[in-house]
């Protein structure tokens, strides 16, 4: 396991974004709510540059067995990243995939030393 320097710290504001390269992977680390995430900007779909995509939130369903209606809720806002190529969704704070259970982004583990933000692979 090696530490790379990605930034300092103060470059990368809270809702931002930084998209580097470390021993040949690019590599994203975002800054939400303050709290840093690292991830592979590659989709498990078909290998789209996740990192890339729009935050958001999302829609869910709701079903009423007794009406037998159906809702739409959007909700979530600022929790998901979505791959821009096909839409796949995933939560930026655990990246894990919104449509498939077993998927998640591979993560690396991210801290801020001094006042620089330390990527460990």
């Amino acid at each position: 396991m090696t530490d790379h320097i990605v930034a300092p710290a103060d470059e990368l504001e809270e809702g931002g974004r930084i998209i580097t390269e470390l021993n040949g992977r690019e590599i994203c680390v975002f800054n939400i709510d303050g709290e840093y995430y690292a991830y592979n900007n590659w989709c498990a779909h078909q290998a789209g540059p996740i990192c890339e995509g729009n935050i958001t939130g999302t829609t869910e369903a709701s079903f009423d067995p007794e009406s037998l209606e159906v809702s739409l809720d959007y909700c979530r806002e600022g929790e998901i990243l979505n791959c821009p190529w096909h839409g796949w969704e995933y939560e930026v704070k655990s990246g894990k995939c919104l449509s498939r259970q077993k998927v998640q982004l591979p993560s690396y583990a991210v801290r801020v030393e001094g006042e620089d933000i330390i990527v460990t692979l």
